[in-house]
């Protein structure tokens, strides 16, 4: 943590503690003069000092409490001469092996907290000015710093004395570490992971002798190589020692220390042999060994996990094909699963860290990026991600297999091999008998009943019974007796088939360590986007972020919540990502579909008239140049030759493979949907498109014809529909949230729907040309439609194909009944305000026109009184003309209601006939029951029912309620 700058303490960098820091604390640390003057500043802030320090000065007194307590552990286990194997007393020897790792990781890091001295000197500081003495740890803590700077070379003095029983631990990796350190080639000539290979022994159990060696990790055996080689670099001298060195170190430059904090290791242990005062023979002759090490590393290991990637890649495809077919096969070949994941999460591994941490220049070493950007990374993570499903999906199957094999070969096989056993001391006879019991009850009835299995306790006293057995002069000495120990290794990989499966899929296939490589994970996610060939398996990567809370430990509680926040976050980012990138797709597709369709409407058949007319007239000239036809662009010769719609159709059923794969992905407590995701976007885009499809431009006043816009929604739609043969949704659902949004003024967002732009369209644009032009555009009943007559001063507009009854007719079907009483209503307030500014007309001239009506018989009077109303302003017509003009436009405005509602209710005749039958015989006639409801209100409630079904009322109620409105 106090590597980065976010979470150093600001006070670390403080100018006041700088004096303080270099001329005292640090000058002869750990030891320093209490009483300098210039540790005033830490008396002043010594409060703060140990509030912001504490965690990291207790975080090192845990180290040192943790190295006290390796140490004591080592040194018993040497004073106990403990044989270790790791084909015979696995378990022993792998915890032996894993807690060096640990430790020399653990100094490791510790050595690259460049401010560890400060941290503790300045802590110690403020402890002191605040409880009068120092900390108890501290000059412990201090020595430790000093002596561990670098670390590797106290960390080897140590461990001379445990050489001796180290050296066999590793030394018996050699049974193990160069047969499953393969290339792809030998790999594939060894058939290693195919079931198909043998057809004979598809339904028989793998033979191995060693079978919990042959899942575990190349990257752990790696880490205990390097580590337990360099503490004991004196026996690189040997052979055997050497082969493993030199394999180890050539197949990776970088070994991971914890999570993301790796080492440049052939760089640190060149160091390491370097240091002045080390007594090594050839040193020099190391030296250059490691730099031709390294070389051969940075040129080779990266083509040789590439190579190993697709390997994997091909034959954990294979595996899912096999265990998806005959789920069966888990049974006896559960142990290719394990072994595959286990194989496949070491490569992830090494190219995650090799990745963010890319080799110095100064090697002069060529290195092609095309080794570790892969761009099929995202196959290989689906394919453990699905043999984990069915390792989960199919464990009942798993279970009864190995408790079979468990009480009818593993019992019987074990109880002769302790009849065999010539002086079993009491002890370790009471354990054996023990074993035998606990394994020969098994039935597979208690797995049809789902009784919970645990043999934690089982594997917990074999892990005893190694212990016991490996010491020097035990009664019962395990090396002596191979058989048992590698035969109970192999009980104890089964009875984890019958209880233990989760932990074992979680052991071999996790890949929570994406939660601490995010950047590099985002740059995967939209890799995968770009790569067209991959999108199926881009639902991996939700997935994955249900790996994370693997990563937390219950010794350290606080990172839970964090943890939990970064995988919630990042699986609803690319579910996000997913869903929209299917939406654009759907959208390209919709699009296409929509230009295709609208080659098929009537005005486009007038070129290809016209060329056939042409070509009559002159037979002679061959050059004319039909028109392309559609459908044309179906005809192809070559079926390799994609076009832009099959690459759409690939991506969006590749897509929808991976958005339909789960129903639900599990994160921290989160319950992810992706198909909901799926829906959410959809129905945006859906909506956006409807709009869209409108093309109209506010500047410009043009908009698309609503027939036109009528059939482009319904082909538009039937993508859509087509939808459900690559996803399990529901369509309709999404036409029903969508549709109806429409009818409204705006969506639920508040954006502006095909209704308010078509109301805005025919009442501020065409009805309004219609009546400030008279003679351009006029109404014909005969026709029922409006139509252009002559050409005006702006851009001609045909009015006849926007407002005739056919074009109204796809309005209606558009917007609906709601959407054409948005538009009555818009339609109605305007026709009442301009019987408002009549009014107000009447009343200016009030006396005049009572003149009028009083002087009939006076022909002068009435010629004198008409000229005064006909009198023009001096920039304003006359009041009669006014009138004329807003009567007009009245009049206009009423023949587009009527031609409207006739359309309303010959949509809604053709769409619910029988409903419509029903309304037409309750206006006809209007019940007269006994009710407290004056027949007038009935009149007026009838009324409002027939004009919404577009039938014509003798009061209309929606010019009633917009006079009432204007009124009030």
């Amino acid at each position: 943590m106090l590597g980065s700058a976010e979470n150093k303490p600001p006070f670390l960098n403080d100018k006041n503690l700088q004096p303080a820091i270099e001329k005292v604390l640090m000058k002869k640390f750990p030891l320093y003069d209490s009483k300098a003057s210039q540790l005033q500043v830490v008396n002043q802030m010594k409060n703060d000092i140990l509030k912001g320090l504490s965690l990291y000065y207790h975080t090192f007194v845990d180290i040192l409490m943790l190295k006290d307590h390796v140490v004591d552990l080592l040194t018993t286990i040497d004073a106990c001469q403990v044989q270790l194997d790791i084909t015979l007393n696995y378990d022993l020897t792998k915890n032996y092996l894993d807690l060096i790792a640990t430790y020399v990781s653990i100094m490791i890091l510790m050595s690259k907290v460049d401010d560890r001295k400060i941290v503790l000197a300045l802590y110690n500081s403020a402890h002191e000015f605040l409880h009068g003495k120092s900390d108890q740890s501290y000059h412990r803590l201090g020595q430790m710093c000093l002596e561990y700077d670098p670390p590797m070379k106290k960390l080897a003095e140590e461990f001379v004395p445990h050489s001796r029983h180290l050296m066999p631990a590793l030394m018996s990796l050699h049974k193990v570490y160069p047969r499953r350190n393969l290339s792809a080639e030998v790999l594939r000539n060894l058939q290693v992971l195919s079931i198909l290979s043998e057809p004979a022994k598809m339904a028989s159990v793998p033979t191995t002798d060693m079978i919990q060696c042959e899942y575990l990790s190349l990257d752990t055996m790696e880490r205990w190589i390097i580590f337990g080689l360099m503490l004991c670099y004196q026996n690189l001298a040997d052979a055997p020692a050497w082969d493993l060195w030199k394999q180890a170190l050539q197949s990776s430059y970088i070994i991971t220390l914890c999570r993301n904090e790796v080492l440049h290791i052939h760089r640190y242990i060149i160091s390491f042999f370097e240091i002045k005062g080390q007594n090594i023979q050839h040193q020099h002759k190391r030296v250059n060994e490691l730099k031709e090490l390294q070389v051969q590393a940075l040129q080779n290991a990266p083509v040789l996990h590439r190579e190993r990637r697709k390997f994997l890649r091909s034959t954990l495809r294979d595996l899912t094909i096999v265990f998806t077919e005959e789920p069966g096969l888990l049974g006896p070949k559960a142990m290719y699963v394990f072994q595959g994941l286990s194989l496949a999460r070491d490569e992830v591994l090494w190219l995650l860290r090799h990745v963010v941490n890319p080799p110095s220049r100064s090697h002069n070493v060529k290195i092609s990026p095309e080794d570790f950007y892969d761009r099929q990374l995202p196959e290989l993570l689906f394919y453990m991600e699905e043999l984990r499903g069915l390792v989960k999906k199919y464990n009942e199957v798993i279970q009864r297999y190995y408790v079979q094999y468990l009480s009818g070969y593993d019992a019987v096989y074990l109880n002769q091999l302790i009849q065999n056993i010539s002086m079993c001391p009491e002890d370790e006879s009471v354990i054996l008998s023990s074993f035998y019991n606990s394994i020969a009850a098994l039935s597979v009835k208690q797995v049809e009943k789902n009784e919970l299995f645990d043999f934690r306790g089982f594997r917990l006293d074999w892990f005893r019974l190694q212990a016991y057995t490996s010491v020097s002069k035990a009664a019962l000495e395990l090396k002596n007796h191979q058989d048992l120990a590698k035969h109970l290794n192999t009980v104890v990989f089964h009875t984890k088939m019958v209880d233990y499966l989760d932990e074992m899929v979680n052991e071999t296939g996790d890949l929570s360590i994406y939660c601490f490589y995010t950047t590099l994970f985002e740059h995967q996610f939209k890799q995968c986007m770009e790569f067209l060939a991959q999108h199926r398996y881009s639902i991996i990567f939700p997935m994955i972020c249900g790996h994370f809370m693997n990563a937390t430990h219950s010794l350290c509680p606080e990172e839970y919540a964090s943890l939990g926040k970064t995988s919630v976050k990042y699986a609803n980012w690319f579910l996000t990502e997913l869903s929209t990138e299917i939406t654009q797709v759907i959208a390209n597709i919709g699009e296409e579909t929509v230009k295709m369709d609208s080659k098929l409407l009537p005005k486009h058949s007038a070129p290809i008239i016209l060329s056939q007319r042409q070509k009559a007239k002159d037979k002679r000239d061959k050059k004319i140049q039909e028109p392309e036809k559609p459908g044309q662009e179906s005809v192809r010769k070559n079926r390799e030759n994609f076009t832009r719609m099959d690459k759409l159709h690939m991506a969006l059923t590749d897509l929808c493979y991976a958005i339909n794969y789960c129903t639900v992905i599990q994160v921290w407590d989160h319950g992810f949907v992706p198909r909901e995701f799926f829906l959410q976007h959809l129905e945006t885009r859906f909506n956006k498109a409807l709009v869209g499809m409108m093309m109209y431009n506010p500047e410009t006043n043009e908009i698309a014809k609503p027939s036109e816009l009528l059939n482009g929604v319904r082909a538009y739609m039937n993508v859509l529909q087509s939808i459900e043969n690559y996803i399990h949704i529901d369509i309709v659902r999404v036409f029903h949230n969508v549709l109806p949004m429409q009818t409204q003024p705006t969506d639920a967002n508040g954006e502006k729907t095909i209704t308010h732009n078509y109301t805005h369209w025919y009442l501020e644009v065409l009805l309004m040309r219609v009546a400030c032009n008279p003679g351009q555009i006029v109404f014909s009943p005969s026709r029922k439609a409006f139509v252009s007559v002559l050409q005006g001063d702006g851009p001609f507009v045909a009015a006849e194909e926007y407002a005739d009854l056919t074009e109204l007719r796809a309005l209606a079907e558009l917007i609906g009944p709601y959407g054409m009483k948005y538009m009555g209503e818009r339609l109605m307030l305007n026709i009442a305000s301009q019987v408002d500014e009549i009014k107000k007309l009447v009343v200016a001239n009030k006396d005049t026109l009572i003149q009028l009506r009083s002087s009939f018989d006076k022909p002068d009077v009435m010629r004198e009184l008409t000229r005064k109303l006909m009198t023009p302003y001096k920039n304003a017509p006359c009041d009669a003309d006014v009138l004329l003009l807003r009567m007009t436009r009245i009049g206009v405005l009423l023949a587009f209601r009527s031609l409207a509602q006739e359309a309303l209710n010959d949509i809604l005749d053709q769409r619910i006939p029988f409903l419509i039958g029903s309304i037409r015989d309750i206006h006809h006639h209007v019940p007269n029951n006994k009710d407290s409801m004056p027949i007038s209100l009935k009149q007026q409630v009838v009324n409002e029912l027939a004009s919404s079904a577009g039938e014509k009322c003798s009061i209309d109620p929606t010019l009633c309620n917009a006079l009432r409105t204007l009124k009030s």
